[in-house]
């Protein structure tokens, strides 16, 4: 599979938690928090949960800071599982 890209991630986070209300997820997101995208703790929640239903993969919700770091650990998940 090839790298799992933000605007796929950007289609997952709308899927699953919605439009953000105070970013423009087209932008330049990929260093910003979540909490300043305007996602709480329960849409990461779900984030993680669409990403293992989806790759395959775990990703903690607790381990996802920014959309750049949640990318980075996806791609890395998915290339343990295929190495």
């Amino acid at each position: 599979m090839s790298d799992f890209t933000l605007s796929h991630l950007v289609a997952l986070i709308r899927d699953c938690a919605g439009e953000s209300d105070v970013a423009d997820l087209n932008g330049d997101i990929a260093d910003m928090a979540f909490d300043e995208l305007g996602y709480d703790s329960l849409a990461l929640l779900e984030l993680s949960a669409r990403i293992k239903q989806t790759l395959g993969v775990e990703v903690a919700e607790s381990d996802m800071r920014t959309p750049g770091g949640t990318l980075r650990l996806i791609n890395e998940a998915v290339s343990g599982r295929e190495a």
